[in-house]
């Protein structure tokens, strides 16, 4: 793709779609959940995105996609999902990225870096030299259950704040250890509970998922010139776009 692509950035939640494109200011957003099939989801992006001049599409998928198309089907949408054809729907090139991985590669900024969503569920990817390497950290099992169920929603409600707090900073200890990391970044809704950041982590922006939408479609080199901003990126970042 050419430095002059224009590209709209999808980033499919379970229970919100979002979307930004190259040179708009404004995002826009939709409700989704159990009943968003993918034919839904492209007509309401559609309709939301008149007027908006876009050459290329980027897809925040919520679940595994392995070589640029899900894996697995969403557990908080309609079904549908797995061999659909995006790029007939939209009529122009697309490309799909796990949504934490999408929001990864916009928070990059050197090194090796770990994304950790803190959300109803957990989600996760590595980005080592800014390679992105999609991972399932949250279904790693921690004392008979797994990562998910300690530091998602339901151990948050379960065991308290500070109970939850004190997993998350071991968790952490844990990766940064295992992974040898030299950031961390933490996403997602439940982030914003920590009265206190784990040391060595910071807390990312939501408007990091169009960053990393907007990133797709560059090659490495441009992506991360300019210490790792873009043009877009620096918009986003300077609109405060959160939830």
């Amino acid at each position: 793709m050419k430095a002059s692509t224009r590209v709209l950035v999808v980033d499919i939640g379970g229970t919100g779609v979002k979307l930004l494109a190259t040179g708009e200011t404004e995002r826009r957003r939709f409700p989704s959940g159990k009943d968003l099939t993918p034919t839904k989801m492209v007509a309401e992006v559609k309709k939301l995105a008149k007027g908006w001049r876009y050459d290329a599409v980027s897809i925040g998928y919520p679940g595994p996609v392995r070589e640029g198309v899900p894996a697995l089907e969403p557990r908080n949408l309609a079904r549908g999902w797995l061999g659909f054809d995006f790029q007939t729907a939209f009529g122009c090139p697309v490309k799909v990225m796990n949504d934490a991985a999408m929001q990864a590669l916009g928070s990059y900024r050197g090194g090796t870096m770990l994304f950790l969503g803190l959300g109803t569920g957990i989600g996760s990817a590595l980005v080592v030299r800014g390679h992105i390497v999609p991972m399932e950290i949250g279904q790693l099992g921690l004392g008979g259950k797994t990562f998910e169920e300690v530091l998602g929603v339901r151990g948050l409600k379960k065991a308290g704040r500070r109970k939850w707090e004190k997993h998350v900073d071991a968790a952490l200890e844990r990766f940064v250890s295992a992974l040898l990391l030299d950031d961390v970044v933490l996403g997602g809704g439940n982030a914003k509970k920590l009265t206190r950041l784990p040391r060595g982590c910071r807390i990312g922006n939501n408007a990091n998922a169009f960053t990393g939408g907007f990133r797709m479609w560059q090659d490495a080199k441009t992506r991360f010139s300019n210490g790792g901003k873009t043009k877009d990126a620096n918009r986003s970042a300077a609109m405060g776009i959160s939830g």
